[in-house]
């Protein structure tokens, strides 16, 4: 029996996980500040939105496949952690892991309640 509650849980990590997507690209847009020339803008515009790419590839795996994009995500959030440790304000870590952590918990609860959900 489907609740209130079931589309909410479906569209609520996939919506979060476009917006996310958005967000990271916006720190894309710094490029056009730097004064580059055209091509040297556009390999910088290319290589500022390699994580957008990552993000959005992972949002289109857990789609369709709940359980492994919610463990992508989560996985995601951790690699930041790691790989820019105490490089930053704690602030960045809660701002970028913070909301790949929600959304991969938010894929893998909508990929529970489909599990134990009768059909």
């Amino acid at each position: 029996m489907k609740t209130k509650m079931t589309p909410i849980i479906y569209w609520a990590p996939r919506i979060l996980g476009i917006l996310f997507a958005v967000f990271i690209s916006i720190f894309a847009l710094d490029v056009f500040t730097e004064g580059y020339g055209f091509w040297d803008t556009v390999v910088a515009l290319v290589m500022h939105l390699v994580p957008t790419a990552i993000i959005v590839i992972v949002l289109l795996i857990a789609w369709r496949r709940e359980r492994v994009g919610g463990v992508l995500f989560l996985l995601l959030g951790a690699l930041y952690i790691v790989m820019f440790w105490d490089r930053g304000h704690w602030s960045a870590y809660l701002l970028i892991s913070g909301p790949l952590f929600l959304i991969g918990a938010l894929f893998l609860v909508n990929w529970h309640s489909q599990k134990d959900a009768p059909t």
